[in-house]
């Protein structure tokens, strides 16, 4: 009798878990409850394996940081296009319609402000109809700049789409000016702590519709915050270094010659590229304990493939202690580690890339070419398959997995 009712009591449990799990997976349900069972999770990890900072470089030998004076040639060594005469009077304010307000979901700020910028022009979609594509789960934290080029050659082809690096206010105010708006990222402050030292930065998507010289500010529909927040010219500026003033612009066909010449010489990718690099690298001379000028200068000399210099910098970045998301949303530091052959290094940043953010595809894949380097082939194959499962349209993984089965 009393094994019967441990039996009963069993099937009891097992079925209201079962029912459980599958109310908690209704769309509706699981969209509103998703998010605080992340958190959750989050913290708890976070309290018990407590985050740190970024952990500074290895005793590899090291170029020297403290003087760098590089000038690295661009590989297609591209002649400049004549620069072209930006607008020297611009109108005071510029304010162009705002698409329909969208507020984002989990994790969502690049789809929702991509699908905010398409719809400017009439496009049909939503967050959910990128996100489907980009990032089918939701817990997918991130969204790169790429990616979102992707979508937009792909799923809305009778748009032209590029980006840059090296913005400037100016160059904003002067799109936005001729009709255009512009899509940032940008550093963000979140409200609430996701572990328990939690330094509540994160990486945020903004598109600008406006701005006005009097008040000195942007207008921006932020799909966190809500439609038309002004921004200062100077909280932007401060906030978007810390992604390279990385900017998108989107546009229609016939609006490609007002671009090219608002542009001028940066419309060419390695003249932008060279420009941003000799920025970055005047940033690091002016502010030398400016983590994110260190951070930009590496990233930079990893686009024209100066590896040793580009690890040498983000050693440098390292030091001064960048935040500890730094690494969900760029992936420099990886790309120069591995191709520099500092695999000590690439494997500890990895790591604490993987602790912060366990489902980065990113991480997890950079964490086994750490292994693969270091010899050891069946943790290498382990996180290869785990950035596929976070990511089963991830490239680089798939390329990883070919890659260990034929070599």
């Amino acid at each position: 009798m009393f094994r019967n009712r441990i039996v009963q009591f069993a099937a009891g449990a097992l079925c209201a878990v079962l029912l459980i799990t599958l109310f908690y997976f209704l769309p509706p349900v699981h969209e509103r409850l998703s998010w605080r069972v992340d958190f959750a999770a989050s913290y708890l990890r976070g309290a018990l394996r407590p985050v740190s900072a970024i952990p500074t470089a290895g005793p590899e030998p090291q170029q020297a940081v403290a003087t760098p004076m590089i000038t690295p040639q661009p590989q297609s060594s591209p002649t400049p296009l004549p620069p072209t005469p930006m607008p020297t009077a611009l109108p005071a304010s510029a304010s162009l319609p705002a698409p329909t307000f969208e507020q984002q979901t989990m994790n969502n700020c690049g789809p929702a402000a991509l699908s905010t910028y398409l719809r400017f022009y009439g496009w049909e979609g939503n967050q959910e109809s990128v996100a489907s594509i980009l990032k089918p789960r939701p817990e997918d934290r991130n969204v790169n700049v790429e990616e979102l080029v992707y979508f937009v050659r792909n799923n809305a082809g009778w748009l032209n789409i590029e980006y840059r690096v090296g913005g400037d206010v100016q160059l904003l105010k002067s799109l936005l000016a001729n009709g255009i708006p512009v899509m940032v990222e940008e550093s963000f402050h979140m409200d609430q702590k996701y572990w328990p030292n939690d330094d509540l930065w994160a990486g945020h998507y903004q598109f600008i519709s406006g701005y006005n010289d009097a008040t000195r500010t942007f207008v921006a529909q932020d799909t966190y915050y809500g439609p038309n927040l002004a921004i200062s010219y100077t909280e932007l500026e401060n906030a978007w270094q810390s992604f390279n003033h990385v900017y998108i612009l989107i546009y229609p066909p016939e609006k490609e010659e007002t671009v090219k010449a608002l542009l001028g010489d940066e419309w060419d990718v390695d003249v932008n590229r060279q420009h941003a690099l000799e920025e970055a690298r005047q940033a690091t001379l002016h502010e030398p304990e400016n983590t994110f000028a260190w951070f930009n200068l590496g990233s930079n000399l990893v686009y024209f493939e100066q590896y040793n210099e580009a690890a040498s910098a983000y050693d440098q970045a390292r030091a001064l202690g960048f935040p500890q998301r730094m690494l969900r949303y760029q992936f420099g530091p990886f790309i120069a580690y591995f191709n520099a052959r500092r695999t000590e290094d690439l494997m500890t940043i990895a790591k604490y890339a993987v602790n912060i953010t366990p489902n980065s595809e990113e991480a997890r894949l950079w964490l086994g070419w750490a292994h693969y380097r270091s010899g050891d082939r069946s943790a290498a194959l382990s996180e290869f398959k785990k950035a596929l499962y976070y990511n089963e349209a991830y490239p680089d993984a798939i390329y990883a997995l070919d890659f260990l089965a034929n070599n």
